[in-house]
């Protein structure tokens, strides 16, 4: 599909790019957050945001980085409204420290895109002691927007607009393990496959997102929460596989998408018009589209959501007043 320019009925297609699919939006008052913006599509999702008028801080490992994205951003978009805070994921104290400095700026949040994330690494272990992909795609994420929450509620009651969750996620949660989730051998370096645990960190980004509408509806919240599949893009995320580079750098070029159809999909799903209401839902290049069956899995959705929450108490001190 994504080698022919099929438009899907969104009226878009793998082809079309982030200004393409949010043209004619108007994102004047809006706060958006965009984890992972210092390169790839992390960055063209906050360049486009702040091309439509949504205020975007970017969460970053490196503020230097950052800064260098914000100038390059207010270059190309002078009225754009970039701020820059810290976060590395692969960190629970590091994610707490930044919701709590998003919180001080005092500032609305409508839209949280939990983009960031890390591939086909060699075991290791996070910061809090748990598989990195696992750590820094998922419970990083999780975490964040567990903080982030009541902020969001917030922001969409007293203004009336609805909020949404993006989660980047990839056809790659297809390979994960057998059993899904590997709760009980997260940390087993025995079985350990770069692979595997890369589309397990990603099918819990869409088990996530399933499980947060499902809450989002029984509490009767305006706030939606979705997972995508950005596309097969040319991008530095496959650095840790050597093949995958050498192709990136090679036929990649001809065949792969480019960044700026890439961060399509996360922009339409964070701005467009045609979303507004849709939650629990998967998209791929623009369009609706189908997941795993694996994903259609509300007990499995509600397991992950505590597993991930024991994670987090047993490692976050003081957890509970963080809220």
């Amino acid at each position: 599909m994504w080698l022919l320019n099929w438009k899907g009925p969104s009226g878009f297609s793998s082809w079309s790019t982030a200004e393409e699919v949010s043209e004619g939006v108007d994102g004047t008052g809006l706060t958006a957050i965009v984890t992972g913006a210092t390169s790839g599509i992390g960055t063209e999702t906050a360049r486009v945001l702040a091309l439509r008028g949504v205020h975007v801080i970017i969460g970053v490992r490196k503020v230097s980085a950052g800064n260098g994205i914000k100038r390059s951003i207010i270059e190309q978009v002078p009225t754009a409204k970039i701020d820059v805070l810290e976060l590395d994921l692969s960190s629970m104290a590091s994610v707490a420290q930044f919701a709590s400095e998003f919180k001080s700026l005092n500032l609305p949040l409508n839209i949280l895109i939990n983009n960031a994330g890390i591939f086909g690494t060699p075991f290791s272990l996070s910061h809090d002691g748990i598989e990195l992909q696992f750590a820094t795609n998922h419970i990083g994420h999780f975490l964040l927007t567990y903080l982030l929450l009541e902020k969001m509620k917030k922001t969409s009651n007293e203004s009336g607009i609805e909020g949404r969750i993006v989660n980047v996620s990839s056809m790659g949660h297809r390979i994960t393990y057998s059993e899904g989730i590997r709760f009980n051998k997260i940390n087993d370096e025995s079985i350990y496959n770069g692979w595997n645990a890369y589309g397990q960190s990603k099918f819990a980004n869409i088990l996530h997102a399933n499980e947060l509408s499902r809450r989002f509806k029984e509490d009767d919240v305006k706030i939606t929460a979705n997972s995508l599949h950005p596309g097969e893009i040319l991008t530095n995320l496959p650095r840790h596989r050597s093949f995958l580079s050498v192709f990136n750098n090679t036929l990649g070029k001809l065949l792969l998408q480019n960044v700026q159809q890439g961060a399509a999909t996360t922009c339409y799903v964070a701005l467009h018009p045609q979303v507004e209401g849709v939650t629990g839902r998967y998209f791929s290049y623009s369009n609706l589209s189908k997941p795993s069956d694996k994903c259609d899995n509300p007990e499995l959705g509600r397991k992950l959501w505590d597993f991930s929450l024991s994670l987090i108490s047993t490692r976050l001190p003081n957890f509970d007043s963080l809220l």
